[in-house]
């Protein structure tokens, strides 16, 4: 063989190893929600310090819990177009990203694990894509949830709730002598179930699409959601003592985009004011049209009134307000939107399969 050949041959196998090595730092996740799907993808450098680049994450919509409240099956049709979604997307990660198959992981959330025939959805996705399809309960939703999105110097300090499609979850640590142990804290309501319960109390026909009457009755159910969150916190008295609140979900990537009317693609915790949640609340009441104008020229706006209708936003905020105000000396304490919760429990299930690294908790 010619020199020149051989060095050709040498920088090909050359650039398939540097290939191969680069998989070993790429991870994907795909979480099948209530909502929709998400896909995340990551390149990792050090998990154990926190250093990892979001390369990619993006959202289908596809509501595959959304029949669930009828007899608490997911629909038959709505199984595989989501499915379908999570296979056609899995060939983009892997062929798009270079992501090794082993490091890619399909998981459901908790929201969707209440439906009683999830064995067809397992089946279906192990069929299509090889592929295990793990569920996550609420607690270790709300424990990734803070592994993932915390940085470890303010465990010990800090309450975590994310508001998602099918419930509300979250949590806090408590740490003693090093030693890190986790409470988790769930309510039972989400943006959409919420929504579902509230359109169950109207019982007029003529009044079930009115807006008004929708209002009205999201007003009424208000205290019984208060008095419910509550129950949950009061449970664990010390989630009361933590000074930082961190926060995240739909309804908090809702709020901000629309309010704020920026992505704040750069800050990993944007700060939140009660107030501003309230005057948000009171436009989405009052004067939705300003959001649904801001949507025609802002991409991101647009992506939120696509994804929620007005109904599901003023049930998602009215799980945050009441989220917020039962806890004590609010003003005390600081509240962020932790907009790494959307891959949180990816980057646990890195920490958590890495041989190098003994999990703390």
């Amino acid at each position: 063989m010619h020199t020149k050949s051989i060095y050709y041959t040498l920088i090909v196998i050359l650039f398939f190893c540097l290939k191969s090595f680069a998989q070993k730092d790429m991870y994907a996740g795909i979480e099948i929600g209530s909502k929709g799907i998400k896909f995340s993808v990551i390149d990792v450098n050090n998990i154990k310090k926190g250093d990892y680049s979001i390369i990619a994450f993006w959202t289908e919509n596809v509501g595959i819990a959304k029949n669930i409240s009828i007899d608490g099956s997911l629909a038959q049709d709505d199984i595989n177009n989501a499915v379908n979604i999570v296979y056609g997307n899995l060939l983009t990660i892997k062929k798009k990203y270079n992501v090794a198959d082993e490091n890619i992981f399909i998981v459901g959330s908790s929201g969707v694990a209440m439906a009683n025939n999830t064995a067809d959805l397992i089946n279906k996705i192990k069929s299509l894509t090889n592929k295990d399809l793990d569920f996550i309960d609420a607690d270790t939703e709300g424990k990734m949830l803070l592994k993932g999105s915390i940085p470890p110097t303010e465990y010990g300090d800090a309450l975590i709730l994310d508001i998602g499609g099918g419930n509300t979850k979250g949590g806090y640590v408590n740490v003693l002598e090093n030693k890190f142990e986790f409470f988790p804290l769930n309510l039972e309501y989400g943006t959409i179930t919420l929504t579902e319960a509230i359109n169950k109390t109207i019982v007029i026909p003529s009044e079930i699409n009115s807006m008004s009457v929708y209002k009205e009755k999201a007003f009424e159910y208000a205290p019984i959601l208060r008095e419910k969150i509550k129950n949950v916190l009061n449970s664990k008295p010390t989630s009361l003592n933590k000074r930082k609140i961190y926060l995240s979900g739909g309804a908090l990537w809702a709020f901000t985009t629309l309010f704020y009317s920026k992505n704040n693609e750069d800050d990993h915790f944007v700060p939140l004011q009660l107030q501003d949640i309230i005057d948000y609340d009171a436009i989405l009441k009052n004067n939705f049209t300003v959001y649904e104008n801001l949507a025609k020229t802002n991409k991101n706006a647009e992506k939120v009134i696509n994804t929620y209708s007005q109904r599901h936003l003023i049930a998602a905020n009215t799980i945050l307000i009441a989220s917020l105000e039962s806890i004590p000396n609010l003003k005390s304490k600081k509240i962020y939107f932790a907009k790494e919760g959307q891959i949180a429990w990816l980057v646990s299930y890195v920490v958590d399969r890495s041989k190098k690294i003994k999990s703390v908790f």
